[in-house]
């Protein structure tokens, strides 16, 4: 049984936004944009999670970490899955999407609405060294969210974060 304190939306919101993504660590739930909202119901701290797709296996590893740290800072906790609208690739933050890069992850093109994104006509600078000289090897990279690249200019793989 947790102890509740009658802590401000604020507070709760500070506690779930650090969480980590369970499959690229160097970004949170706020940076992914996927934590939508934190608010505090009769001390209850309540936050909307929305999945990044239908078929994310990480969903509930987030849904129970973002749960887990609500109630490490003294809510009580419940998560609500929103589904609309759905996640878009849009809402990384634009510090979301640096971080991406400096982990070496191509962050995903802007617009995902646009057919060229959507159907990978995109250029997809590297990472490492910046250049737009690169080649995809698959479709599927790390993640099925990602795709994998290699870098001409200075011959490193990387992931590309894909627009959904």
């Amino acid at each position: 049984m947790s102890v509740c304190w009658q802590g401000s939306a604020e507070a709760a919101w500070d506690a779930a936004a650090a969480v980590p993504d369970p499959e690229v660590p160097c970004v949170t739930v706020a940076d992914l944009g996927i934590l939508r909202w934190v608010r505090v119901e009769d001390g209850v701290a309540v936050a909307g999670v929305t999945p990044t797709y239908s078929g994310c296996p990480a969903v509930l590893a987030i849904e129970l970490a973002v749960e887990a740290a609500l109630r490490d800072a003294g809510f009580d906790a419940r998560i609500e899955r929103v589904l609309t609208p759905p996640w878009t690739t849009d809402w990384i933050t634009d510090e979301g999407r640096e971080k991406l890069r400096e982990y070496g992850i191509a962050p995903p093109a802007k617009s995902s609405g646009s057919i060229r994104s959507l159907f990978g006509e995109v250029t997809v600078a590297c990472p490492k060294c910046g250049s737009t000289n690169t080649e995809k090897l698959s479709e599927f990279g790390s993640t099925a969210c990602k795709a994998h690249y290699r870098c001409c200019a200075c011959a490193e793989p990387f992931d590309y974060f894909k627009c959904i």
